[in-house]
């Protein structure tokens, strides 16, 4: 199923691109990422949806960066919006963010962790906004089904699946590219997480590690098997990186990955 979000045509016909730095951490970088981004997805012609947090809420401790806070981020975010004229998509964590982040962002995401949490499925549904749904690592592709209803309950069909591995024991994630099939069956557009897909949770004890030299990789192993967009989280330094600077691709590294993605796409669905 196909929609529309700020005059971008979201769905399986053209791959389109999810990204941005992982939480905003001034706007002078989060203008950079969006304008290089911006740039780049239009002369290759993939629909572009920026994507940064104003928190995160599930950071491995309390001493790591959360962001600037609701208020400020939403600013941020409403700025980038009006400046680069593309749609935004940021993580609601609890049911008093909703409202306030739907007067501002076009795709509302709901995290991995809290894919499972009712209140806050319904809640984003009824606002009528697409809504991201990241596949928890707990649960299998089979298990979204269920995730997919309680959004469909409110009457809101305007969904996006989102792949971004399985934890199997400690420090590391999985990806089963099968599960791009199979999530893809329940007939909505299917994005692959390629940049927290090669996290390591909890790995440097007091914060997630990384390996974002698997990123292309992987990235063009799910485009070949069908994922419709690419979701990627980019810094223009990711050793300096406030928040998953491990799994962060490089910004300079997006264009030339990007336009194999394209390359494979069109092969594959041609």
């Amino acid at each position: 199923m196909d929609f529309e979000v700020f005059g971008q045509k979201i769905g399986r016909d053209r791959l389109f691109l999810i990204g941005g730095p992982c939480v905003i951490e001034s706007e002078e970088i989060a203008f950079e990422v969006a304008d290089y981004l911006k740039n780049t997805c239009a002369r290759l012609k993939v629909p572009f949806v920026f994507k940064s947090s104003y928190d995160k809420a599930n950071r491995t401790s309390t001493r790591s960066y959360r962001g600037p806070g609701l208020e400020k981020g939403l600013r941020v975010l409403a700025r980038i919006r009006e400046k680069y004229q593309v749609p935004v998509l940021t993580d609601v964590h609890t049911l008093t963010e909703v409202e306030p982040v739907s007067q501002v962002a076009d795709i509302l995401q709901i995290p991995a962790f809290l894919a499972r949490q009712t209140d806050l499925l319904l809640a984003a549904g009824r606002t009528g906004k697409p809504v991201n749904l990241k596949k928890a690592q707990f649960l299998s592709p089979r298990d979204m089904e269920q995730v997919i209803s309680k959004i469909r309950d409110t009457g809101n069909d305007r969904i996006l699946l989102t792949e971004r591995g399985a934890q199997f024991g400690y420090n590391n994630l999985v990806v089963d590219m099968r599960s791009i099939g199979i999530m893809a069956d329940f007939g909505y557009p299917v994005v692959f997480d390629a940049t927290h897909s090669v996290q390591l949770p909890g790995a440097e004890g007091t914060s997630s590690g990384g390996e974002r030299r698997f990123v292309p990789a992987l990235a063009r192993a799910a485009v070949a098997a069908g994922a419709d967009g690419i979701f990627i989280e980019t810094h223009p330094d990711p050793e300096k990186a406030l928040c998953d600077g491990p799994n962060s691709l490089r910004l300079d590294a997006v264009a030339r990955l990007l336009e194999s993605l394209v390359r494979i796409f069109e092969i594959v669905r041609n």
